[in-house]
């Protein structure tokens, strides 16, 4: 059973002066998005894939029926196997989505071969160069397998990523100990309750005083609550566990899944504050953070004290000149992957800039962002990993001005340094 500090003051705040419900689409807007969103992506998948089992064909001769129609069937089918398990829960639908879901990785990269594919045979013709369009094929097209193989293996894989953190004016309390951000668990129709017992296993052995889940613990897909979020009670962590909900957990009503997640002993933050041992803990979900007034308003009703280090919980790196002017330390986030894979990962860093991942740094701000533990979509991983962050906390001040380029400075001891702690350079600007 998750354990709490038995000194914890929690203040919860009085409703903001624009409605709770100003950041939460209603139930017809999100049916609206989500057809939209669903032609638009069948429409693209179904082109791609198209162009690309012509591709095979054109230039491999292999001009068998399976080669036309199997390529479709298989990328065709995530779309319509996503919105069933919204609905419906059934061991086959899990089964296609786990199919095709791994079909559209290799779309991504089969794809990038068959426009490689065309681009060498045009050099080819213009300069007279000889070129077996058999045999480029078969390796462009075996490099888009082979690669999708490794990112399936290794989205598999979950990793500790170790850090040090600088906070001012931190209390003695919280000196050197350690605490975990986990973010972005999805489960749901590909990884459930075996996945999320990984992760608390693991949270277990890296003993952290604190533990912080930023959001997504679900994938929108239906799902027994129960199974899935009974491994939380195993989680040990002395000065408790908290969690806000995430864009995914927030596709339907949330109200269950929080439920059952207090009743598995996290404490979920609505949007209010709490003390332990000197250090401020502010959660606000998903959906509040999207109108920037809403948002000053939350943080400005919990009264944070700019003298003494405070962490805010909050799915997204997004609005962040709002915790920043509230005064806020350190912010934990997570919702972008890292992008996963290319050219996802150039997308999400063109969106998110240098808080896409990492710790970076907003004025008097850090915000350390994960790329997750769980993937969404194409279950794979190319250039990013699957991972639980373990902050270890220091006292002592950011070095530089807000608008200096600079490490932190934090001397590390041998012991951190054996550990596989790592300084990482806070970006400001």
């Amino acid at each position: 059973m998750c354990t709490q500090a038995s000194r914890i003051e929690g203040q919860t705040l009085p409703p903001a002066v624009i409605p709770a419900s100003a950041g939460r689409a209603t139930k017809t807007d999100r049916s609206v998005r989500i057809r939209v969103v669903a032609t638009i992506l069948s429409a693209i998948t179904l082109g791609a894939t198209w162009f690309v089992a012509a591709t095979w064909i054109h230039f491999s001769g292999m001009n068998a029926l399976a080669w036309k129609i199997g390529p479709l069937l298989l990328v065709g089918s995530f779309v319509p196997a996503m919105i069933l398990n919204f609905r419906h829960k059934h061991p086959l639908l899990r089964a296609l989505s786990v199919v095709s879901s791994a079909a559209l990785g290799l779309l991504n990269y089969a794809f990038a071969a068959a426009i490689i594919c065309w681009l060498a045979a045009a050099v080819a013709w213009r300069w007279g160069l000889p070129l077996d369009p058999r045999v480029f094929t078969f390796a462009l097209f075996g490099g888009a397998v082979l690669t999708t193989l490794y990112g399936l293996t290794n989205a598999a894989r979950l990793r500790v990523t170790r850090a040090v953190v600088r906070l001012p004016n931190l209390p003695d309390a919280w000196q050197g100990r350690d605490i975990a951000l986990v973010s972005d668990v999805h489960a749901g129709s590909i990884r459930a309750r075996r996945f999320v017992r990984r992760i608390v296993a693991r949270l277990n052995q890296l003993k952290p005083a604190a533990v912080f889940i930023s959001g997504d613990m679900l994938d929108g897909t239906k799902i027994d609550l129960g199974p899935v979020t009974q491994p939380w009670t195993d989680l040990e962590a002395p000065a408790g566990a908290y969690f806000v909900s995430g864009n995914h957990d927030e596709f339907s009503d949330s109200a269950p899944l929080l439920a059952a997640l207090e009743r598995a002993g996290l404490r979920v933050l609505h949007n209010e504050k709490v003390e332990v041992e000197g250090l401020q803990i502010v959660g606000v979900h998903d959906h509040e953070t999207h109108d920037p007034r809403n948002f000053q308003a939350i943080l400005r009703r919990a009264q944070i004290d700019r003298r003494r280090p405070s962490v805010l919980l909050a799915h997204q790196p997004s609005n962040l000149n709002v915790p920043e002017e509230a005064g806020i330390s350190l912010q934990l986030s997570g919702h972008t992957h890292g992008g996963q894979f290319w050219p996802w990962s150039w997308v999400v860093s063109k969106v998110h800039g240098r808080f896409a991942y990492g710790l970076n740094r907003l004025g008097g701000l850090q915000v350390f962002t994960s790329s997750g533990a769980g993937t969404w979509g194409p279950p794979l991983r190319v250039g990013t990993k699957s991972e639980i962050v373990l902050l270890r906390l220091m006292a002592g001040e950011i070095a530089g001005t807000p608008s200096d380029d600079l490490p932190m400075k934090t001397n590390l001891s041998r012991e951190d340094r054996a550990g596989g702690y790592t300084v990482l350079t806070t970006h400001a600007h």
